[in-house]
């Protein structure tokens, strides 16, 4: 049922889906005392609270596009994206050399796999949803032609790490929330967050390089602007460090266009079984 609904909407024109987006993304807001108390509270800890208008009307463009860039044609999707920066990508792979591309919940992120995988293959590590009834629409979403799929525990950290050490590249979500043992707490914003220490044990494998990628949002319905942007802080020191230094590289590039962040997400949560930031600070 849910396929069938997605289909149907990803016949109408972007312009169209972003316009209601903003009209559901401004309902769930007034709607959802816990929705609005977050994403306020997340804006207000990074300092962009002037942006909060535009961010509810872009969060809601968020979740409408969703049909257009999961179930319409390939070849539609691509022509919505003007991509700029890929000679950086392509000096890496004419080198043979491995790339892991961070890609923040910034903008529309799901366009961005897509985008890389027209020109090359690419492996990105896949968190099924917890709804089963989800999983097939998702699933078949995200696992086109070059986009393979790695599972999010060990067997798919390996099939990463084979991937990578052949120089191919891979792509991560940096600023999703881990399980216990895949984190450290580091600074985001001012807060102490759980940050996945994946994206630099991967980058040490063969000495990858690290790419971030984000695709801004244009304004009405007029497509996305997909970018590849240097990495440019140093990967040294201990866990903690070296997720701070990820962490501080993301904060950067949401202050390009902080209204197209995902304000909602609850990034300071503590999951379960993994101590308080205070106890890592103690040790």
């Amino acid at each position: 049922m849910l396929l069938r609904i997605f289909r149907f909407f990803s016949v109408f024109p972007l312009p169209v889906l972003h316009a209601i987006g903003v009209g559901l993304g401004w309902l769930v807001y007034l709607l959802s005392p816990s929705y609005r108390r977050r994403m306020r509270s997340n804006m207000a800890q990074a300092g962009f609270s002037s942006h909060l208008g535009s961010a509810v009307g872009e969060a809601g463009k968020a979740m409408f596009e969703l049909p257009f860039i999961w179930c319409a044609d390939p070849q539609r999707v691509s022509r919505s994206a003007t991509v700029e920066n890929w000679d950086l990508v392509q000096q890496y792979l004419d080198a043979g050399k491995g790339i892991v591309f961070l890609t923040p919940h910034l903008g529309c992120f799901e366009i961005t796999a897509q985008e890389i995988a027209h020109r090359t293959e690419l492996m990105v590590m896949y968190r099924p949803p917890r709804k089963e009834a989800l999983k097939p629409l998702v699933e078949g979403a995200r696992a086109r032609k070059n986009l393979l799929l790695a599972p999010a525990n060990m067997g798919g950290v390996r099939m990463l790490a084979k991937f990578l050490k052949k120089g191919q590249p891979i792509g991560l979500l940096p600023d999703q929330v881990p399980q216990e043992g895949e984190g450290v707490w580091a600074d985001f914003f001012g807060r102490s967050a759980y940050t996945m220490t994946l994206p630099a044990k991967m980058a040490q494998l063969g000495d990858a390089v690290v790419l971030i990628v984000y695709a801004e949002r244009l304004p009405g319905g007029k497509g996305f602007v997909v970018r590849f942007v240097p990495f440019e802080r140093s990967l040294e020191g201990d866990a903690a460090a070296q997720a701070r230094a990820i962490n501080a590289e993301m904060e950067k590039l949401i202050a390009r266009c902080p209204a197209q962040y995902y304000w909602s997400y609850n990034r300071y949560k503590t999951p379960p079984g993994v101590a308080g930031p205070a106890a890592q600070e103690a040790a």
